[in-house]
């Protein structure tokens, strides 16, 4: 028996500070039901990422969809994992059936408990160098408690998203990454922290302030802006003479500083000790506590305003690993946010097809601050340590009768299994309702381009669907500082685009860029982002919930494509240089990342659904 816990529902007071309480709620999280949900879905979407990317063979065991996987036990005993497996038309996914994972060893046949013993068991066929399969492993067993503890308090709390505003959503929609096998590992938050900051738990977060002295913090901002009028519109006034009276009493000239938020973890992990110099020095001064409490958003580093929903969001270095990405923030893409957003709102501003028929929304990074690591041995941990992109808010600009839902909630379902958009797909019928999806996502996108030459990485959260009572109306963009790429020479307007600092050598993700001269890569941002992830899981979700067949979806979705080149003959030529019609592209290998060095891409090549031959199968 169990002791009864406070669950986090977003009201004040911090249950995460009481070390008791979250044990506690961890405890009982792992002897729930959801411990086991859980990690039957990570277990599967292990092994379907693994197998799709071509890291594990599966082998059909004769009888229908039946596959094992054959491993080596700890004696050198045969062991083999069974589990069904079909392969979908979109991008030949793989998907495992719904029927536990089985582990087959001795004689006997149970059910498969644990992913790190799978991993140790099927080491000699992944190939992994030893230190990145702990470190994977590691992200696995923290996504599973992590995730554990989310869906039980969902339980116990009852969460309804029916209805729910755009806000509350960006909290209770729990899944995170639907390929990614690590979506909610968070390595660096404890459990505790976990509680504190993970936005399933809606727990009030006040980011702290500093001053930076220029030169070690650098800003960029948007054209349109002025910085201090920007601050103090942010801030108030009152609160922003109050930092610069303890600018002064520090003995230093106000004038000589930036303001930069900071999340309290991060100004506990990383920032106390490791910019301790600069404190000491005052090329950072401690200002206080922001004045307005924020919601984490499904991103975790990104905050909302709830006192001022209209205030853009802030975006904040958080040092953790999750969906094995550090999320701090590099400072070359921190000067570029502002650049970036200013020259695709020039674009879309100018564009009379995406500004006054489709009406697309780009939340703008108008502002960017970072501030530079300490140099010596641990300025490696620094790097991207202390900065902040300012986003604007939705909010500002939807309209009155407009309400909106992030793209990751068109997939989630209540806890009854009841699908989020149920009420607005039964309404129209599922092929109307999901024609209308297509018709408002899907041409923006290819008109950025195949019009202009820009591929957005719009997947998940980074893109936002608009609509009125249900029915699709237009989409929000957002994410641009390292989410664009583009050759500078196939631009439709090349001299448009500012200069962009490059990505560093040093720079660890070498997916990370914007600029190229592979049109490739830059086609294939767009398909692997938002046509892979957003809509290849939103057409298997609609044949699974509606029964509406992954080949029309798809034939669906090259219908949008093909309309819009006949709205737009002239631009037939680049067509055929940023073609969504080939017959394969690459898709980036997620889970094989994290078993092998980060020192070049890791691609594999995969038939495209919207290619006529796709729609063949």
């Amino acid at each position: 028996m169990t002791t009864d816990v406070p669950t986090p529902a977003g009201q004040p007071g911090d249950v995460a500070q009481d070390m008791t309480t979250s044990a506690l709620l961890v405890e009982q999280a792992l002897l729930s039901p959801q411990y086991v949900q859980v990690r039957r879905r990570l277990l599967r979407q292990l092994l379907e990422s693994l197998i799709y990317e071509g890291v594990l063979a599966a082998h059909p065991a004769g009888d229908g969809d039946r596959h094992t996987i054959d491993g080596t036990g700890a004696q050198g005993e045969p062991v083999r994992y069974l589990f069904t497996l079909t392969r979908r038309l979109g991008f030949a996914r793989i998907r495992l059936g719904p029927d536990p994972v089985l582990r087959s060893a001795g004689g006997g046949q149970t059910e498969a408990q644990s992913l790190t013993l799978l991993l140790a068991e099927l080491h000699e066929a992944l190939g992994a160098e030893p230190d990145r399969l702990t470190g994977f492993a590691r992200e696995l067993e923290e996504t599973l408690v992590k995730d554990a503890v989310a869906q039980h308090v969902r339980a116990r709390r009852a969460d309804v998203l029916a209805g729910a505003a755009y806000d509350e959503l960006e909290c209770l929609i729990t899944d995170g990454h639907p390929y990614h096998p690590t979506f909610k590992s968070r390595v660096g938050f404890d459990a505790a922290d976990n509680l504190a900051f993970g936005p399933e738990f809606a727990q009030p977060v006040r980011p702290l302030w500093l001053a930076a002295r220029r030169g070690p913090a650098t800003v960029t901002i948007s054209a349109a802006l002025d910085e201090d009028r920007f601050l103090r519109g942010q801030l108030g006034s009152a609160t922003v003479e109050e930092f610069t009276d303890r600018i002064r009493a520090a003995g230093a000239d106000p004038a000589g500083y930036t303001l930069v938020p900071v999340h309290p973890w991060q100004w506990r992990e990383r920032i106390a000790h490791g910019f301790a110099a600069a404190l000491r020095v005052r090329d950072l001064i401690v200002l206080g506590e922001d004045p307005h409490a924020h919601l984490p958003q499904q991103s975790i580093r990104t905050l909302a305003c709830t006192d001022d929903p209209q205030r853009p969001y802030l975006k904040l270095s958080l040092s953790i690993l999750n969906t094995s990405t550090t999320r701090v923030l590099a400072p070359h893409t921190v000067g570029n946010a502002p650049l970036i957003s200013d020259w695709l709102r020039r674009v879309v501003g100018t564009d009379g097809y995406l500004r006054d028929e489709l009406r697309t929304i780009l939340l703008g990074e108008v502002m960017g601050t970072s501030v530079d690591a300490e140099p010596g041995l641990l300025g490696e941990d620094g790097y991207g340590a202390l900065g902040c992109i300012w986003r604007q808010s939705l909010h500002a600009h939807l309209d009155p009768h407009e309400q909106a839902v992030p793209f990751t909630g068109l997939i989630a379902r209540e806890l009854d299994g009841t699908p989020l958009v149920d009420p607005w797909v039964r309404e129209l019928g599922v092929r109307r309702w999901a024609e209308e999806l297509l018709a408002v996502a899907v041409p923006p996108l290819v008109h950025l381009l195949e019009g202009h030459g820009i591929a957005l990485e719009a997947h998940a959260q980074n893109m936002v669907l608009v609509h009125v009572d249900g029915r699709p109306a237009r989409v929000a963009l957002r994410d641009f500082h390292d989410g664009v790429r583009f050759c500078r020479s196939r631009l439709a307007d090349p001299d448009a685009c500012p200069p962009l600092a490059a990505t560093p050598a040093h720079h660890g993700n070498r997916n990370s860029f914007v600029e190229t001269e592979d049109l490739d890569l830059v086609t294939d941002f767009l398909l692997d982002a938002f046509f892979f992830i957003n809509l290849g899981e939103l057409a298997l979700f609609l044949d699974g919930a509606y029964g509406l067949p992954e080949r029309e979806f798809w034939a669906a979705a090259r219908g949008q494509v093909e309309t819009y080149q006949r709205r737009f003959p002239e631009l037939a030529e680049r067509f055929a240089q940023f073609d969504v019609f080939k017959p394969e592209l690459d898709v980036e290998q997620l889970t094989t990342r994290r078993l092998l060095p980060d020192t070049e891409l890791r691609m594999h090549t995969v038939p495209n659904p919207l290619a006529a031959s796709g729609q063949e199968a």
